[in-house]
This record gives C-alpha cells, sequence and structure tokens, in this order.
C-alpha cells in the first residue's frame, strides 16, 4: 500500500513521489526519486476511468500491467525504458526512464510547425522505436504528439 509520511507519499516502499509531470485519461504521471536506487524516475499512477465495472477495471489493470512488462524488453534509445511495474492498492503503477525534456505536442504548442527536415527527422526516430517495439512483439497503440518526449539532448523518445 501506498504510505504517506507528512507530505511525501511512498510506492511499494521505495519511489518517493516528488511532483506531477503531467495527467490524462488514464492516470498521472509523477516525478518520483527511486530510494533503492538513488535516482529520479517517472511513474505512472493508472487510474481506471470513473463508471467502469469492477471486472472491467481487474481486466484491464491486468492488461496494463502484462503490457508495461513487455515494454520492459524493449531495449532502445528511442523508447522510454521501463524498470519497474508496482502493483499498490490492486492497480498497476509504471516506473520507467524520467527523460527531461518535452511532448513534441508541447513543443507543436509553443513552435508551431515544424520544418520539414525537422518533422522527417523526429519521425524517423519515431520510426525506430516502433520498429525496435514490434521487433520484440510490442504494439503501442497510442501513437500521437503527446507520447513522444523531445529530450533537452535532442534525443526522441517513444512512452
Amino acid at each position: 500500500m501506498s504510505q504517506e509520511s507528512g507530505s511525501e507519499r511512498v510506492v511499494a516502499g521505495r519511489y518517493s513521489l516528488l511532483s506531477p509531470l503531467g495527467a490524462g485519461g488514464m492516470g498521472t504521471v509523477w516525478r518520483a526519486y527511486d530510494k533503492v536506487l538513488h535516482r529520479e524516475v517517472a511513474i505512472k499512477e493508472v487510474r481506471a476511468p470513473a463508471g467502469l465495472a469492477v471486472p472491467d477495471i481487474e481486466r484491464m489493470y491486468t492488461r496494463l500491467e502484462r503490457e508495461a512488462w513487455a515494454a520492459a524488453r524493449v531495449a532502445h534509445p528511442n523508447v522510454v525504458t521501463v524498470y519497474d511495474v508496482a502493483m499498490e492498492e490492486g492497480r498497476p503503477w509504471i516506473v520507467m526512464e524520467l527523460v527531461r525534456g518535452q511532448s513534441l505536442a508541447d513543443l507543436l504548442k509553443t513552435e508551431g510547425r515544424l520544418s520539414p527536415q525537422r518533422a522527417a527527422s523526429i519521425g524517423l526516430e519515431v520510426l525506430a522505436a516502433l520498429h525496435a517495439a514490434h521487433e520484440t512483439g510490442v504494439l503501442h497503440r497510442d501513437v500521437k504528439p503527446a507520447n513522444v518526449l523531445i529530450a533537452r539532448d535532442g534525443r526522441v523518445v517513444l512512452t
């Protein structure tokens, strides 16, 4: 179970949630600190949509846990590294590499349309990520600008 000491929330006895990085329909992604390996990570707190029946929620969480473990097998510089899947309160928390940068969606909002060369370069890196995923039998299911990160060092990472 998640532990709270003061304002600190700890997941699986080792991941201290520091601050939210973003939220969507399926949950919240947190910047967190792994107290065992002494490094910052990103951790996705998965939440079922409101109104979903309990058996459907259980199936959804089981599927997401299975998909996270499958994604952990993909080792490629353009794919976010999955470190762990912690089950807390009956739902999966997906622990991943913390990519410092911004999403392609945010980049497009701030900079507008990209040059054809930059768009092609980003597209090629996303394709490399998808190829690596497909080589290990992983189907992404949700490729969109919000799930493409542009790291501060220029690396393109599919989440």
